[in-house]
């Protein structure tokens, strides 16, 4: 994509080009010059007022919006939001980090109850992904920094060495790159052995032994056992058979298609195709009711009544840098394919569990059967007279973290 200043120099060069011919009346080289520089400042406005994206109102920035979340420093600099509910991680029994979907946040409203909690004595964090609510934006975002973003929270919260993901929906990709690129195999104590060796060095080395102490702990850390939860898809996975993909495509809203197509083909347009007025774009952002089958429809009934606090915070970074990056890379080329993950539990201490919805209308069901079929270690549960927000149904919700966390 060019930049703003590209742009404005590759006009700049065309007046000059203009400058050059003799203002002759009728010379063809000036008529020329004239058309070519008239297309080129057609290209550059466009880039500029519909193709670019607008900067992101960066939380905590001058005119951006305030902070109001605990929040952790990632290597990188960013900052992750973050939210934390049930037993006090020291004293809880299982750590389930808690992974939210499309145009969603920490914030939402899951029916877990209280009672769950206490006996299972769960500790629940959840947080805002890159470039949602009060999580700053992430330019580069992907599967394996969405996934790596995972790791560094539970490291920095101190989570201990296991806990366990669920991932919701869109959020599902940041779960995949969990388990594509966290270890999950336990090595020897490297680190009580760094410790040991701080105290016979230096202080002058003590600073840099530090830092690959972090590292290992980051390191040790591993996945206690996933789930996937009405998991959004990629069909462009190259696991995926080509008539497969194809009539999964046609299964979904038409206008669903178009979409993903230019996420994936044409990720620079997607700010401008999101945003014109001619063609209908994303059905869930349009509220376009038949993408819902009739249980989550009593679903969505149910949560406009209730909606989730903090709902108004889910885009105040931007649209683009929230929703429309959520799309380029849950739709673009992965830098992996679900089939090459190996399995993360092969000593059976624990599990990977998809749970897809038989009325899902949003996810086409054939695809993550598919997946599951071809990667046997996935324990795939399909529910019927269940759609995509089955997540939302209480007793589900609490029979999906029962099996989580008892295998």
């Amino acid at each position: 994509m060019l930049s703003s200043e590209k742009s404005f120099l590759i006009i700049i060069l065309m007046f000059c080009w203009i400058s050059e011919a003799e203002l002759i009346p009728g010379n063809p080289m000036l008529i020329l010059q004239i058309v070519a520089a008239a297309i080129f400042g057609v290209f550059g406005w466009a880039y500029l007022a519909l193709i670019k994206p607008p900067p992101p109102k960066i939380c905590g920035s001058l005119n951006g919006p305030p902070v109001t979340s605990p929040r952790i420093q990632l290597k990188d600099g960013r900052y992750l939001a973050y939210k934390e509910r049930g037993i006090a991680k020291e004293n809880a029994k299982y750590k389930i980090i808690i992974v939210h979907g499309f145009d969603s946040s920490k914030d939402e409203n899951l029916p877990i109850s209280q009672d769950l909690i206490e006996e299972l004595q769960i500790y629940l964090l959840s947080y805002d992904r890159a470039g949602y609510g009060e999580s700053d934006p992430h330019s580069k975002r992907s599967v394996k920094s969405e996934g790596l973003d995972i790791q560094e929270l539970a490291n920095k919260l101190q989570l201990g060495p296991k806990f366990y993901v669920v991932g919701l929906s869109m959020g599902a990709y940041p779960v995949w790159g969990c388990l594509n690129y966290i270890p999950h195999r336990k090595g020897p104590d490297r680190k009580g052995l760094l410790y040991a060796v701080l105290s016979c060095i230096s202080a002058r080395v003590r600073f840099h032994a530090e830092l690959i102490i972090e590292h290992e702990s980051e390191a040790m850390q591993r996945l206690a056992g996933v789930a996937l939860v009405g998991p959004a898809v990629n069909y462009w996975w190259t696991c995926y058979p080509s008539k497969l993909s194809k009539e999964a495509l046609k299964m979904i809203i038409p206008q669903d298609k178009r979409t993903f197509q230019i996420a994936h083909y044409a990720p620079w347009l997607i700010n401008w195709w999101m945003n014109q007025k001619w063609f209908h774009t994303s059905s869930y952002m349009e509220g376009n009711m038949a993408i819902f089958c009739d249980a989550d429809l009593e679903i969505v009934k149910h949560l406009d009544k209730t909606p989730s606090p903090g709902q108004e915070k889910v885009r105040q970074q931007g649209e683009f840098e929230s929703l429309y990056r959520d799309l380029i890379v849950g739709y673009g080329k992965w830098e992996f394919d679900p089939t090459e993950v190996s399995n993360p539990f092969q000593e059976n201490e624990g599990k990977v569990h998809l749970w897809q919805g038989y009325d899902d209308r949003i996810i086409p069901r054939k695809l993550n059967q598919y997946l599951a079929e071809k990667l046997h270690w996935i324990q795939y549960h399909e529910v019927p007279y269940a759609g995509h927000f089955l997540i939302y149904n209480a007793t589900l919700c609490e029979t999906i973290l029962r099996k989580l966390v008892n295998g």
